[in-house]
């Protein structure tokens, strides 16, 4: 007998996510039963874990216990989900089925950008490693002999690095000490040990609203509850008030600069109001700079100087930014950075040294070269990402001209508004054809955005040709039969 699962999902939870589940012309229990088994290929409804009763999933679905009890028993049948007496029915995977696309195998399938004829991975925004990266690490190698006769341990990060860190961060307005930095394990490494130094389980995060999923994740598997706020059209200072007036929002997760999925940045004068809200509301601020130094401006639009890191607006109050070399650099580097005041810095290198003692020696002296050439690199960084976004978007406003493609301002995706409400059933499909695609619901805080789907360009641009290609097939595939049948993960 399996082990009984400890996780229960409560039925407002799960509404929340389900969202508009019905179709015409298909029977509720089974359009009921395909969105639980997307939400569970697709990573937003945990796997081993207690789906809501039949009748309280009825009552907050707005639908009959038949219904329900029907959707379960044919979600069983599938083998996604599993019961036994007294212990109710659970979420599951068939045997022999690849389970979750995220995030569970976002790290494998984004070990391969993709085939020609653009089938693969499109959830990763992530590029290929540029040539300087080999150049880095033969540097690197050369550097390392210097530091064999010692032990190789350096709790807050290799010196040089930090060095390099910190002299970027004051070359871009926000004066820092290599004491003020901490080097990790990459960003989300850096932003679970910030969230379990500033916030208490149970607490509150303000985030924006859609958000980076993998930072939702983070909150949630630490006991927290992100709330979110719009940024779909500009950052809603509004509605960060009203989150921040709430009891037990002790800290906010914001991304200014470049923020994923929206590509959007945000300006000094909204940087000064949210800092303020932030402050009068006692909520410290983490901010993800993973993708500030991918500035597309002076490429697709009109270009302009980046306002100084969002700390720099807070009046010397507690901030955090979390950095990292995998989005500007190459994401086999794995490493990142905090930016931190330095008491808070020895705070964290306390809590951290449970789990981590130091980053690889090896891989922070190639970051360290590599800084030194960040302005030609993120120069062609930029350049090949332009063009990339480029033949995206002709592409799509050949084949799907009734998709609204916005022109990012930096990072790497596109977060693309649809002309129907049909993400998830767009990601069923794709999947059928050897495409994964991230829905606009997994970058939600509470699901949501079927109108909208998050497009990498991060591919070549044949292959991002040959991808949209597949997009449209399964766009019209979608409204043809309006049943889309049981996905495959692609691997």
């Amino acid at each position: 007998m399996s082990k009984r699962p400890s996780r229960r999902l409560g039925s407002r939870e799960v509404t929340a996510l389900l969202g508009d589940w019905s179709r015409p012309g298909t029977p509720a229990y089974r359009a009921l039963a395909e969105r639980l088994r997307l939400l569970v290929l697709d990573g937003r409804l945990p796997v081993h874990a207690v789906l809501p009763s039949e009748r309280s999933l009825a009552l907050d679905a707005g639908t009959s216990r038949t219904t329900t009890t029907a959707a379960y028993r044919l979600l069983r049948e599938q083998g996604f989900a599993r019961a036994e007496h007294g212990a109710g029915t659970w979420t599951a995977i068939p045997r022999g089925h690849a389970g979750p696309t995220s995030p569970v195998l976002w790290p494998i399938l984004c070990g391969s950008l993709g085939s020609p004829d653009g089938r693969g991975d499109l959830t990763c925004a992530a590029l290929e490693a540029p040539p300087q990266i080999h150049a880095a690490y033969v540097a690197a190698l050369d550097d390392l002999p210097s530091y064999l006769p010692g032990h190789g341990y350096y709790s807050g990060g290799l010196p040089e690095l930090r060095e390099r860190v910190a002299a970027r961060y004051t070359a871009r307005g926000l004066p820092t000490a290599v004491d003020e930095v901490m080097i990790t394990s990459g960003a989300i490494r850096g932003l679970r040990t910030a969230l379990s130094l500033l916030a208490r389980p149970g607490g509150r995060v303000l985030v924006e609203d859609p958000t980076y999923p993998m930072a939702l994740d983070v909150m949630r598997e630490s006991g927290l509850r992100p709330v979110g706020f719009a940024v779909e059209e500009g950052w809603d200072l509004d509605q960060a008030g009203q989150v921040l007036r709430r009891p037990g929002c002790e800290v906010a997760f914001l991304m200014p600069d470049f923020h994923n999925p929206t590509g959007q940045l945000m300006d000094a004068t909204t940087r000064q109001a949210l800092a303020d809200r932030c402050a009068a509301a006692g909520c410290t601020i983490i901010v993800d700079e993973t993708l500030c130094e991918i500035d597309l401006r002076g490429f697709l639009g009109d270009g302009g100087r980046v306002p100084p890191p969002l700390p720099a607006y807070c009046g010397g109050r507690t901030t955090m930014c979390l950095g990292s070399a995998s989005k500007t650099f190459w994401g086999g580097l794995r490493l990142g950075w905090i930016r931190a005041p330095r008491s808070l810095v020895r705070t964290l290198l306390v809590s951290r040294s449970a789990d981590e003692l130091t980053c690889p020696l090896l891989e922070q002296l190639a970051v360290a070269h590599l800084l030194d050439d960040l302005p030609a690199l993120r120069h062609r960084r930029q350049e090949l990402l332009s063009a990339r976004f480029t033949a995206l978007r002709d592409a799509l406003s050949e084949q799907l001209p009734d998709w609204q493609v916005p022109t990012p301002q930096g990072g790497i995706v596109s977060w693309i508004r649809l002309p129907e409400p049909r993400s998830s059933e767009l990601a069923v499909s794709a999947r059928e054809m050897g495409l994964v695609l991230a829905p606009g619901a997994r970058f939600g805080v509470r699901g949501g955005f079927e109108g909208r789907v998050r497009l990498p360009f991060a591919r070549g641009e044949d292959q991002l040709v040959g991808a949209v290609s597949l997009l449209a097939r399964a766009w019209n595939s979608t409204a043809d039969t309006g049943d889309p049948q049981l996905p495959v993960a692609v691997l």
